[in-house]
């Protein structure tokens, strides 16, 4: 193996396996880039991205310009002097002069088996359309949103018991372990990019907290699909007499609604079957605001919720 000069540019804790296993391959780590702290908790205290946090606890430079557009930061980007920069869910567009400064270019690491689901929420937007199967696709950079010529892929099965989260987190570590094998490949001249199929294209918008909201118009099997892709965030949730409940787990039940029915959202026992626009979807799993997620039954017992209901 050769060891290679790189640049590590992440932010989210989907970035960090890969980091962890370039450094564990014996690459030199120049600078890593990440997104600026942010405010977060009830305090609102500036807080490092985990890449940053990571990234410092193993003694590396971090660098979180707020662009890579400015001649400034496109000069200190090359006088790094790399054999190539690894992209993973940075946040930032990279420039022209950014792609090119490196000696083997930029490489990408995407929750996706390119060319379906460019964009920002693969993962979720994979399991919610019911696909098969996902994957990551190791992708050489050019100025275009996803669509560079790819390195590697490998897949993984979306089940039944797939959630955004257990996605996220598969698909985390495969891309650890592809990074490894895709600079071996680059640095010995054996790997050989190959564009993008022309079919098959897709796009997967950013995730938003107004699209989480039930909708009980929709098929049942349309919305267990969306309570798993959206756990953990945003959510999925309905609104009952003022509260907002987000549902953690559901699954297909026997009955329907509309049309010439039961209204959708109406429950249709006394354990939280719900009719939707095509089907019934029982829900398993349950948290009232401030409360811990509990058991349908559970929470039945201090929030009733009759036969009958309609939920918005």
């Amino acid at each position: 193996m050769t060891s290679l000069r790189l640049a590590f540019m992440g932010t989210p804790d989907f970035s960090v396996p890969a980091l962890q296993a370039l450094i564990a391959a014996g690459h030199e780590i120049a600078a890593v880039y990440s997104q600026p702290p942010r405010p977060a908790g009830r305090g609102q205290k500036l807080t490092p991205s985990p890449v940053q946090a990571f990234a410092q606890s193993q003694g590396l430079e971090v660098r979180t310009p707020k662009s890579l557009r400015n001649a400034e930061a496109q000069a200190a980007f090359a006088a790094l002097a790399l054999d190539c920069a690894v992209v993973v869910a940075y946040g930032l567009i990279l420039p022209k002069p950014i792609l090119e400064a490196p000696r083997l270019g930029c490489v990408n690491i995407h929750a996706s088996l390119l060319p379906r689901w460019r964009g920002a929420a693969p993962i979720q937007r994979a399991i919610q359309a019911g696909d098969a199967e996902s994957g990551v696709t190791i992708m050489q950079m050019d100025e275009g949103l996803d669509t560079g010529p790819m390195l590697l892929r490998d897949s993984v099965p979306i089940t039944p018991d797939t959630t955004g989260q257990s996605l996220h987190d598969a698909l985390s570590a495969l891309g650890g372990r592809m990074i490894v094998e895709a600079l071996n490949g680059l640095a010995a001249g054996t790997l050989q990019a190959v564009a993008q199929p022309e079919a098959g294209v897709t796009y997967a918008a950013k995730l938003t907290k107004e699209e989480a909201l039930l909708d009980w118009t929709r098929p049942a099997a349309e919305l267990e699909r969306q309570i798993r892709a959206f756990d953990p965030w945003p959510g999925s949730f309905f609104l009952h007499q003022g509260e907002r409940l987000k549902v953690l787990k559901a699954e297909l039940a026997e009955g329907k609604g509309a049309p010439g029915a039961l209204l959708p959202g109406t429950l249709l026992d006394d354990a939280l079957a719900v009719a939707c626009g095509d089907g019934a979807l029982r829900l398993l799993r349950v948290q009232r605001p401030g409360k811990a997620a509990m058991e349908a039954e559970a929470l039945l017992r201090g929030y009733p919720l009759p036969k009958g209901t309609v939920l918005g």
